[in-house]
């Protein structure tokens, strides 16, 4: 698409918009011993496949997209984007006031039940949708969904529409062909084909990131239409790319076709998502964190806080807990923590199995609705090195909790000086940092926080974990000592 100033370039322009941002090894030892790939299994050449087939029957089911804004908008307001990559065409020429932008979607639904991205349609004065056939139709936004960028359009065509299915985004398996389709640069009807790169990549644009990376050329405008199988199953929508240039350079993303469906169930029926919360604050382990909490190894969801009345609380999780599956389901990560609770619904009693203080237990806990704008984070945790801590404490004074802005009924120690080149220096500690917990144990002054070290150090791995506060959020900090040392 044209715009009316010189593009903007970032590292991730993660465009595809209608016009805003589309946002040595150890190998295992093999089963057999001979080669995996025998001559006599290889002699015959491939042939590539043929889309033509397939696209000229889902064609009818994709649609182009265009949003109109107020000058005001277009230029202010809108440019605050996950992906700031923008691109605003004046409607009506170059001294008109409105703008507009275009994208892609595809009808899901007979009735005309159309799904797209949110930032295609965000903060739109209007919102039109034109056919295959050329027809053009208004659109009213049914619902959005930004946590994972979808959007459902409705539009009344009079008539029954060719629809798309949703497949199942789970058996989606890395080399096999896709096919996009969309509105690249206000080209509708683009198709282009490549092969599903990788599954469950997380881009760092939300909570729920699990984007399906593809190798097919997709540009801006082609955000919002669908990836297709070559049965013809639609397993994802474009949604970003990854770009030192803007344009296309082989690295896209897709929303997976199971996410879609989840999302737009419910916008079709209350215009919203429910989504589950429990009301922690997450962060990742790390080898040193799992010696000192105990753990055969660095995987799970470490607590670093729990929110004051919410259902975690009521359930009794407390921080320093390390959440290791829900309902049977593994959690590895934060991620997995954020992405499986979100899908028990509210009211509904979940079985957390966790560690705590090296023991494991099971805590029924029943899922509350998450707030508008709550969404689970992770802590980036801080590196960390082996050897002494090297830290120099003080107490927690009145003028100290007021000047670091220490919460009432938080107690600990303040970090008066870090030793350069120790463990406490390398993993990240500073002055000012308010450390109020060892491991489980919390602490109230700075001969607390010594005791507590030093029996956290007197174990083999002489690793602890230190609860810190700084800037008024609260993670943990694991440092791994050679001898024990306070």
């Amino acid at each position: 698409m044209d715009r009316t100033r010189p593009w903007r370039r970032t590292a991730l322009a993660a465009a595809l918009l209608a016009s805003t941002a589309l946002t040595g090894f150890s190998f295992p030892a093999l089963a057999q011993t001979g080669p995996v790939n025998p001559p006599a299994q290889v002699t015959q050449h491939a042939i590539l496949p043929d889309f033509s087939e397939l696209v000229a029957r889902v064609k009818p089911a994709v649609v182009s997209i265009t949003t109109t804004f107020g000058a005001t908008q277009a230029e202010g307001p809108r440019m605050q984007l996950p992906f700031p990559f923008n691109q605003m065409v004046p409607k009506g020429g170059p001294q008109s006031g409105a703008h507009h932008a275009r994208g892609s979607g595809f009808i899901i639904r007979e009735d005309g039940l159309i799904v797209t991205n949110n930032h295609v349609v965000k903060d739109g004065n209007a919102v039109s949708v034109t056919l295959d056939d050329g027809t053009e139709r208004k659109a009213t936004v049914l619902g959005v969904d930004p946590r994972t960028d979808i959007a459902l359009l409705k539009i009344e065509a009079g008539k029954p529409l060719p629809f798309i299915q949703l497949g199942n985004s789970r058996e989606v398996r890395p080399g096999e062909w896709v096919v996009a389709m969309g509105n690249p640069f206000g080209l509708g009807g683009t198709v282009t084909a490549g092969i599903v790169s990788a599954v469950s990549r997380d881009i760092g644009s939300g909570p729920y990131d699990q984007f399906i990376q593809i190798d097919a050329p997709i540009n801006q405008g082609n955000s919002g239409g669908p990836l297709f199988t070559q049965e013809g199953k639609v397993i994802g929508m474009n949604t970003a790319i990854f770009s030192p240039t803007g344009g296309s350079v082989g690295i896209g993303f897709a929303i997976p076709s199971d996410v879609i469906r989840m999302v737009t169930n419910q916008l079709a029926a209350t215009g919203h998502v429910t989504r589950g919360y429990i009301g922690v604050a997450t962060q990742s382990l790390t080898p040193p964190m799992a010696k000192a909490l105990r753990l055969p190894e660095a995987v799970g969801a470490l607590l670093a806080s729990v929110e004051s009345g919410s259902p975690a609380a009521k359930a009794g999780l407390e921080a320093g807990d390390v959440i290791q599956a829900v309902n049977g389901q593994k959690i590895a990560t934060p991620k997995d923590l954020a992405l499986t609770v979100a899908t028990v619904r509210p009211g509904d009693e979940a079985r957390f199995h966790i560690v705590r203080e090296g023991q494991n237990r099971d805590v029924s806990v029943r899922v509350g609705e998450q707030p508008k704008e709550k969404t689970a984070q992770g802590r980036a945790e801080q590196p960390v090195a082996r050897g002494q801590l090297g830290l120099d404490l003080a107490p927690l004074t009145s003028e100290a909790r007021e000047q670091l802005e220490v919460p009432d009924g938080l107690n600990g120690a303040v970090v008066r000086a870090v030793r350069p080149g120790s463990p406490a220096d390398e993993a990240g500690l500073r002055p000012g940092d308010v450390i109020v917990g060892v491991g489980n144990q919390k602490v109230g002054s700075p001969s607390d926080v010594t005791k507590a070290i030093g029996s956290a150090l007197s174990g083999k791995d002489h690793a602890v974990a230190l609860r810190v506060l700084r800037d008024g959020a609260v993670g943990f900090v694991g440092v791994a000592a050679g001898d024990p040392a306070g």
